[in-house]
């Protein structure tokens, strides 16, 4: 891509990739036809999708909907290739554990940002009823039917909640999480099995009340809009743009980043699901961010504001306290220019006024984001390696950037190559 572009106009987000996901296999509850609005198309959706279909269910796309229709379940073993194509795969366990009362299971893939340690799912699932035990690699699940519980967790994993919420849907008794994470993704998912006829309280909150129910019929839901894509492009238009439009967004999803851009200069206006981005002629330092928990500073968002920080007047320091090596892409950002050094969790960025087009790399999916956002702010032309990673969260991103007026075009798909290369062999 060529940067430097003064960009404007309107740019849409998509459904939330980490909405989909675990409603997706949530699906695996209900043995019928379940209707899914607003579904990106990513490649997690895909590996997703490719995981009901091996169990047995069967899946059509139309445009943005999904049809999934989980009437019979023939399988109840998830392959070692589809586990490691996401992290998020581990989410299958509760759903496929409560519909066939045996589930096996190996560890799951996806970004190398840090320890994250799946303890916090089975501890849970066996406080709900499972017998779990490991060999080798594989985890070998089974359940009488789960039963309610109280369940505090050590940290609000949003994973963890996620599997808690989904099992103990259909469990006999009443399940409380204790210290649930509050992210919006889990209210989504929670307002879904609601509308299959869970009785589910409290999403959103730190304490989440489970009533269980005999069985979940049919339903039809939309997924809420991704925040990170929402942030993405908040961070594309204070970096590129002296007023842009991003469209089709939840304002209070958004609250935890907001006052970081206007810390930075920008005035953000808001008109129903709607924001209008409006730049400073440089943006300014931030004092301090730190990642959190939701309602605090998302921890995917930090790569990629830190890409909007790199051009800001004076220093920014940025501590990540979720993922301990989520810091990969720094060096890739500092080869477009940027003065940026990390002291044990903390990244220091001293902003510098222009940046300089470069060969880099995606290390992650956001990190991955992180570099298109560096690139568009940067003079000349840049590449940008190992766009898979990109694929994961964000549909399309270059025809949506070419919209507001990016000079970028996706010239090879690396992983999509390999696949047709090895089918060739």
């Amino acid at each position: 891509m060529n940067g430097c572009k003064k960009l404007q106009g309107e740019i849409s987000v998509h459904g939330a990739k980490n909405s989909v996901l675990p409603i997706l296999a949530s699906t695996l509850l209900i043995k019928g036809v379940s209707v899914i609005h607003n579904v990106p198309d990513l490649s997690d959706v895909d590996a997703s999708v490719n995981i009901l279909e091996y169990l047995g269910a069967k899946v059509k796309r139309e445009n943005s909907t999904l049809i999934v229709d989980a009437s019979e379940i023939s399988q109840n073993k998830v392959p070692e290739e589809m586990m490691r194509e996401m992290r998020s795969s581990i989410i299958f366990l509760g759903s496929l554990l409560s519909r066939t009362k045996e589930a096996y299971i190996c560890y799951p893939g996806g970004c190398d940002i840090g320890i994250r340690p799946i303890d916090l799912h089975l501890n849970a699932l066996k406080k709900l009823g499972a017998v779990i035990y490991e060999n080798g690699n594989c985890l070998c699940c089974k359940s009488h039917g789960f039963h309610g519980s109280k369940i505090i967790l050590t940290f609000p994993s949003v994973g963890a909640t996620e599997n808690i919420i989904i099992a103990a849907a259909v469990s006999k008794g009443k399940t409380t999480i204790i210290n649930a994470a509050r992210e919006p993704e889990i209210s989504d998912l929670a307002a879904f099995l609601n509308s299959c006829g869970a009785r589910i309280f409290g999403a959103g909150e730190g304490t989440i009340e489970i009533e269980g129910v005999e069985s979940l019929y049919p339903s039809a839901h939309s997924i809420i809009p991704d925040r990170v894509v929402a942030a993405t492009y908040m961070s594309i238009g204070a970096l590129c743009s002296d007023e842009l439009v991003v469209k089709n967004i939840r304002s209070q999803h958004l609250m935890p980043v907001m006052p970081v851009f206007m810390e930075m200069g920008c005035r953000i206006d808001i008109d129903k699901n709607d924001l209008r981005i409006t730049s400073p002629k440089r943006l300014k330092r931030v004092k301090m961010i730190k990642t959190m928990p939701y309602p605090g500073f998302p921890t995917d968002c930090q790569s990629i504001v830190m890409a909007a920080l790199t051009k800001a007047k004076g220093t920014t320091i940025i501590n990540e306290s979720i993922f301990e090596s989520r810091f990969k892409h720094i060096s890739e950002l500092n080869r477009f220019g940027a003065d940026i050094t990390v002291n044990d969790r903390s990244a220091i960025i001293n902003g510098v006024k222009n940046l300089y087009g470069a060969n880099v790399y995606c290390t992650d999916l956001r990190g991955g984001a992180s570099m298109v956002v560096a690139a568009l702010a940067a003079e000349g032309k840049s590449t940008i390696g190992d766009i898979y990673h990109i694929n994961r969260g964000y549909e399309k991103i270059e025809e949506s950037l070419a919209q507001i007026g990016a000079d970028i075009k996706r010239v090879n798909d690396e992983k999509k190559q390999e696949e047709t290369e090895e089918c060739s062999a």
